[in-house]
């Protein structure tokens, strides 16, 4: 019976590797990874052999029809990105999307994900909130934070170390510099760390404290 698994990988510590997602990535005919090199890695270390087919935002679209064939031959296949849960800001959708349009059953896995530990960490409310992922590089940007600064829930985004500034900088300037935020970086990991504070005050940590790391922002709504 034709299936495909949504695999949950860690973020960042190994131990929050499940067992039932190793069971499934052991017991699947082809494990499609982001990319083969860095999943090469996780499944060596948790004894998977089974073999794997590059799946990431460059080839997807390509890939997809080939995918689907397998699938409706009848093989299983699980699907994970480098890390976290497919689908979140990684490839995934599509290819959810294709198989329920074809009819074929799609289970995901519960497991990783960056933004909750980082939105539960924050002391920011979590009744209601809003995941906004990576904001606009360029085109959208602006328009994209005039639109959330009237936003009442929380919002939650990725960021990477050598543009934290550059969005610091403009929370203080679309949301205020007294809009109460939170930082997390490097989630699980060994130096892991979240800056809370108003959008000045974090802004001020990181200017003197360059970051590193996979980072999460969550940022108060509007009052």
């Amino acid at each position: 019976m034709s299936k495909l698994y949504l695999v949950p990988t860690p973020i960042g510590n190994l131990k929050d590797m499940t067992l039932r997602a190793v069971e499934v990535l052991k017991t699947v005919d082809l494990i499609l990874a982001e990319d083969t090199r860095t999943s090469g890695k996780l499944l060596k270390h948790f004894d998977v052999s089974t073999p794997m087919q590059s799946h990431h935002m460059h080839n997807e679209h390509k890939s997809i029809d080939g995918i689907l064939q397998k699938l409706k031959s009848g093989l299983v296949l699980a699907l994970i990105s480098d890390a976290g849960t497919p689908a979140i800001s990684d490839p995934g959708f599509l290819l959810t999307r294709a198989c329920i349009e074809n009819e074929i059953e799609v289970e995901c896995l519960p497991g990783p994900t960056a933004f909750v530990p980082a939105l539960v960490n924050s002391g920011l409310p979590n009744d209601k909130f809003v995941f906004e992922g990576f904001l606009p590089v360029k085109k959208g940007r602006q328009t994209r934070l005039i639109l959330l600064a009237e936003e009442t829930r929380t919002m939650i985004f990725y960021e990477s170390p050598h543009k934290l500034l550059k969005t610091l900088r403009q929370f203080c300037e679309y949301f205020g510099e007294e809009r109460p935020l939170s930082v997390s970086r490097e989630l699980t990991k060994l130096y892991e760390e979240t800056i809370r504070g108003t959008a000045k005050e974090v802004l001020n940590h990181y200017e003197n404290n360059p970051p590193k790391g996979e980072i999460v922002i969550c940022v108060g709504g509007k009052p």
